[in-house]
């Protein structure tokens, strides 16, 4: 027999809040609606008013393109306007998803990022899926190209940026925690060229949680990276420190939100956390708010605002 209910009053545990890849984006949360329901036009629009903002329109087709039909709807729209580039680039990044699942062949969705790109030569979206794909299964030489070709579109672009330095803390796993280690002198390079108030001043944070997450895989560092000397280093305070300070200026009223800002925040965050600083951690939970972003290195199911709560917890001395 199955267990009786719980008795009236029992606290429930809530459930930790799944992490939506659309994050805060609402027009791009009803037009995915939208487009599960075959209302391609819907889509259409919202690629069309994004224009050139190169990070948001690589960030909204990338999370259309994971939903399991868009394929198949996108080719209704292409049939209807086969000369759209707009539906060449989420028909390539749709075949991108299902070569990274298994469901279809590597090769055709390369074929169809190059026929994209051949359409929209100035859009880096459709390098931004070839970057995708061979930053899991391409051999190195080919994703420096492929992000070379995204920087020359658009310097900054942000998603790129994280796939490198994703990929680049993968080298060397046994060199352990290597201060020269390739991975933080591409972090610090790109922050360095990036701009005023850019998103990239973040990027050596998110090289040491990267690298972090290649040495608990490997198993030198301990799985819960508030036991690891990896983020109490010269290096790690340095590095905060750079990054805590371009938040402080990046919450200016002038400064147009960034797509994916949420997900740097919740790098800074929870580095902020193992760092021991639970004040400055706790400011930073508050601002990602509820709304789930991905976990940068480990804690796969924890919410920010459970997180926020308990760094705040911490900062006033309570249990």
């Amino acid at each position: 027999m199955p267990p009786p209910p719980p008795p009236l009053g029992r606290a429930r545990k809530r459930a930790a809040a799944p992490f939506d890849s659309a994050l805060d984006d609402s027009g791009l949360v009803a037009a995915r609606a939208a487009l599960a329901q075959g209302r391609w036009t819907e889509v259409r629009e919202l690629i069309s008013a994004t224009g050139d903002d190169w990070d948001r329109r690589g960030h909204r087709v990338v999370v259309l393109a994971e939903e399991p039909t868009t394929a198949a709807w996108v080719r209704d729209w292409r049939l209807a306007e086969p000369e759209s580039a707009d539906a060449a680039v989420l028909l390539a990044l749709a075949a991108v998803q299902r070569a990274r699942v298994g469901k279809s062949r590597p090769e055709k969705a390369r074929d169809a990022c190059r026929a994209a790109a051949d359409l929209a030569p100035a859009d880096p979206t459709p390098w931004l899926g070839l970057l995708l794909l061979e930053r899991d299964m391409g051999r190195e030489e080919d994703v420096v190209r492929l992000f070379d070709e995204i920087r020359h579109r658009h310097p900054e672009h942000h998603h790129a940026h994280h796939l490198m330095v994703a990929r680049l803390a993968e080298r060397r796993p046994d060199a352990g925690q290597d201060p020269l280690h390739e991975v933080y002198d591409f972090a610090s390079w790109a922050a360095e060229q990036a701009g005023r108030g850019s998103p990239l001043a973040v990027l050596p944070v998110v090289a040491h949680a990267e690298r972090y997450r290649v040495l608990a895989a490997a198993g030198s560092e301990p799985p819960d990276p508030k036991a690891s000397g990896h983020w109490t280093g010269r290096r790690a305070r340095l590095v905060m420190k750079t990054a805590f300070d371009w938040w402080l200026e990046w919450g200016s009223p002038d400064r147009p939100a960034h797509p994916r800002g949420r997900v740097d925040l919740n790098f800074l965050a929870h580095a902020k956390s193992c760092e021991g600083r639970p004040a400055e951690a706790a400011a930073l939970f508050h601002r990602i708010g509820r709304h789930a972003t991905a976990a940068p290195w480990s804690y796969p199911d924890r919410d920010p605002h459970e997180a926020f709560s308990a760094a705040r917890r911490a900062a006033l001395g309570t249990a």
